[in-house]
């Protein structure tokens, strides 16, 4: 499902290219043909499995209502009593309208860097296990390719038990 022809990236994908070039990265945004809004559609459209799909998720403290990302494995579900061990309140999933405010990026292509708010960044530890991943790039149609540790450093993100 990958476009044989170049084109240019849709400005919310090159504003997550032009993150990583700035960070020192050198990880290529690509559009598919066609939205990849869930982790199976994503794995099928660049060819790999559910797992290696890492999905970007807003989560807010219920008392604090501090925003966290939490970046997991697409074959996996967040588990919200370990996260809310982490942060030492309940927490709920953030709203759309905050998601936006908060990352820049609508729900569907929240991609784990670029954001327009820093955010302390939990990384689920069944991505570390995995040779590579791919990850949304700020757009239905967009992802990146990235090795676990590239996602540790861009993110800065803490390694925990979350799924």
């Amino acid at each position: 499902m990958m476009s044989d022809t170049a084109r240019p990236l849709s400005a919310s994908a090159q504003k997550v290219q032009d993150d990583l070039r700035a960070r020192g990265f050198s990880n290529t945004v690509i559009e598919l043909e066609v939205p990849v809004k869930t982790a199976a559609a994503a794995a099928e459209g660049v060819g790999c499995e559910v797992a290696q799909i890492v999905k970007s998720l807003v989560f807010r403290g219920t008392n604090t209502g501090g925003a966290v990302l939490v970046v997991a494995s697409g074959a996996n579900r967040v588990d919200t009593a370990k996260l809310a061990a982490l942060l030492g309140e309940e927490v709920a999933m953030a709203d759309p309208r905050s998601v936006r405010e908060l990352t820049g990026f609508a729900i569907g292509g929240i991609p784990p860097v670029g954001h327009a708010s820093p955010l302390p960044v939990y990384i689920d530890q069944h991505l570390t296990t995995l040779p590579d991943l791919w990850a949304a790039a700020g757009h239905p149609n967009s992802l990146f390719r990235l090795t676990p540790e590239e996602l540790v450093r861009m993110t800065s993100g803490r390694v925990c038990e979350l799924a």
